[in-house]
């Protein structure tokens, strides 16, 4: 019988390692779109000062979505942190009631 969920060290290590793959993949993600993109002006058949421009928009705009894309990252490990130390907090109580069950039991048995 079961008393307690299982938050053993391995599922913990999991989510670490599925944020963390996430994480690379995001950044992956942005740089690759950055690279495309600067290339893909680069080779475009334009004036220098279009191109200049084009390039100065393409970079607010990747810096905007990067800085967004941090803040999510944030955000959700925020929740991850927060749903951790709930669930610690609620393990914590368990074993306290288990332990005040079991030397109230001892208790009572001691009184007999």
């Amino acid at each position: 019988m079961k008393i307690f969920p299982d938050y053993s060290k391995n599922k913990i290590e999991r989510k670490g390692v599925i944020t963390m793959s996430v994480t690379k993949f995001l950044a992956g993600f942005l740089v690759g779109g950055a690279i495309g993109a600067i290339a893909g002006i680069l080779l475009a058949p334009k004036s220098g000062e279009e191109t200049r421009a084009l390039i100065a928009d393409t970079t607010k705009d990747v810096t905007r979505r990067a800085n967004e894309t941090v803040k999510e990252i944030q955000s959700k490990a925020d929740d991850v942190v927060s749903e951790m130390q709930k669930k610690g907090d609620e393990l914590k109580e368990k074993l306290q009631n288990v332990i005040n069950q079991q030397k109230e039991g001892k208790e009572a048995k001691a009184a007999e």
